[in-house]
């Protein structure tokens, strides 16, 4: 079964650190791109990072750069988002994905608070 589980999020307060994990099965993993997503509430799910295949390359959307890192361990079929300095406005419930994946996973519900 394809399938894509994320884990890691929680409640944190503003300037605090997060690491996100999302452990892929049923699938060949080391031969995909991987993505992570958010939606806040109200909002349209925003592409926040990207990661190549081999963990080479990556991107990330603007107002996340120099606060979080993707990464990947394909021995482990896990791809990560470690997200640091985090503030109110990176509430949202961030999900990973992959274009070998069609459905969209539960997410992991990160909440910025104090």
């Amino acid at each position: 079964q394809v399938q894509l589980v994320e884990s890691g999020g929680g409640l944190v307060q503003p300037g605090g650190s997060l690491r996100l994990s999302c452990a892929a099965s049923g699938f060949i993993f080391s031969n995909y791109a991987m993505y992570w997503y958010r939606q806040a509430p109200g909002k349209e799910r925003e592409l926040v990072a990207t990661i190549s295949s081999t963990g080479s390359f990556t991107t990330y959307t603007d107002s996340v750069k120099g606060r979080f890192t993707i990464s990947r361990d394909n021995a482990k079929n896990t791809v990560y988002l470690d997200m640091n300095y985090l503030k109110p406005d990176d509430t949202a419930v961030y999900y990973c994905k992959s274009v070998r994946v069609d459905s969209w996973g539960q997410g992991t519900q990160v909440t910025v608070s104090s």
